[in-house]
């Protein structure tokens, strides 16, 4: 008897897992919020910094971009954590960012936007 209810939390557990790891198409469309300001291709230039390879590297070190000496001096490294939390809030994780926007609120949008970026 008790096996079921345990085969269903584990299935809903393992869906919910799935869904927080995000959706990369579903994110190519969130990040057009982005587009107007980054771009995914470092040869076009926007008032942004593009945001190719951004998984992995350190904040404030594209060249060619002017970043606030807040972005430059964050010590922050794009993971999966710090982009979520910064894309959340970009204003609550670098107090002076030069990046002027409020941030997404659906954990979904940020899921799946993550998901597009790591993929980059």
């Amino acid at each position: 008897m008790l096996r079921f209810p345990l085969i269903a939390a584990a299935a809903l557990a393992v869906g919910t897992m799935a869904q927080a790891e995000g959706d990369a198409a579903l994110g190519e469309k969130v990040f057009k919020k982005c587009a107007a300001c980054h771009s995914a291709d470092p040869e076009k230039r926007k008032p942004g910094p593009h945001l190719q390879a951004i998984s992995g590297r350190a904040a404030g070190v594209v060249e060619g971009f002017r970043y606030s000496s807040a972005m430059a001096d964050s010590g922050l490294v794009w993971d999966d954590e710090t982009l979520r939390a910064f894309l959340a809030n970009p204003k609550g994780v670098v107090k002076r960012t030069k990046m002027s926007f409020p941030g997404l609120k659906k954990d979904e949008d940020l899921d799946n936007i993550v998901a597009y970026l790591k993929g980059l």
